[in-house]
């Protein structure tokens, strides 16, 4: 069974206005991974949205587990999607060990509190993602890539069988970048089905698995990365003269932008 499934979505912001997303299908399963490229205002966030349940489609279907996301209560959504979105703005000066339990939610009735077992899984969390001796500082006194890390925490604990990245990488110095897609692949690994839109060609190839281009009109593209990145594929979408080269150190190719 399909952990996601998209079906004809179309979407636009109001009826007289171009559509965003034009018929678009995709399929996500267990242990999958699809990175979606495409230009600036193509609609990348705006397709997560809608698989998220955030935004209403105009036409089409998103299934979740086989189950319609229209028919579907937030909580019921919540327990098989988790989003990590481009950024999240601090609000309240919660440790980042309370920050990361809120993700457990959904996996708490009505009136109760988080019990042994919710906690347990935190700290496992915490460790796992490498964040563990920042659990008593305050969300918003830790650095950027910091707080990108705490975000996935709270989207791992609960716990779900897809996690949605907005742009992961998108403030992030290099090092913290490569740090964040190695999670990415080992949560992957995992058996979690993943979707991350970027703007750099080198992360699809990194991660492998399905790449799809979402075109200023709306459209999506998707096949084996191999198959999708391809250099008349990357000039058409950045309208710049790339080129994919291997590189024999890292037995892969990179994308190459021309001299300044």
């Amino acid at each position: 069974m399909n952990i996601i499934k998209v079906e004809n979505l179309s979407f636009s912001y109001d009826t007289s206005s171009k559509r965003v997303l034009n018929n678009i299908d995709l399929t996500l399963d267990e242990g999958e991974v699809m990175t979606i490229l495409g230009p600036n205002g193509a609609g990348k966030s705006t397709l997560l949205n809608c698989i998220a349940v955030l935004l209403t489609p105009e036409e089409g279907c998103i299934a979740l587990c086989g189950t319609n996301a229209a028919d579907m209560k937030p909580k019921e959504v919540a327990k098989i999607l988790s989003y990590v979105p481009q950024n999240h703005v601090p609000a309240f000066s919660y440790t980042v060990r309370d920050f990361v339990l809120m993700g457990r939610a959904p996996n708490v009735g009505m009136f109760e509190r988080p019990g042994d077992e919710d906690l347990a899984r935190v700290d496992q969390v915490l460790k796992e993602i490498g964040i563990w001796d920042l659990r008593d500082k305050p969300y918003t006194e830790i650095s950027g890539g910091e707080r990108q890390q705490a975000t996935i925490a709270r989207a791992v604990v609960a716990e779900p069988k897809a996690i949605l990245f907005d742009e992961p990488t998108a403030h992030l110095d290099y090092g913290n970048q490569l740090k964040t897609l190695r999670l990415i692949k080992s949560l992957r690994e995992q058996g979690y089905a993943i979707i991350i839109t970027t703007h750099n060609p080198d992360h699809a190839i990194m991660l492998g698995g399905t790449t799809a281009i979402l075109d200023r009109d709306g459209r999506l593209t998707a096949g084996k990365t191999e198959d999708i990145i391809t250099e008349a594929r990357l000039r058409e979408l950045y309208d710049t003269d790339l080129t994919l080269a291997r590189v024999d150190a890292v037995e892969r190719p990179v994308c190459v932008p021309p001299d300044l």
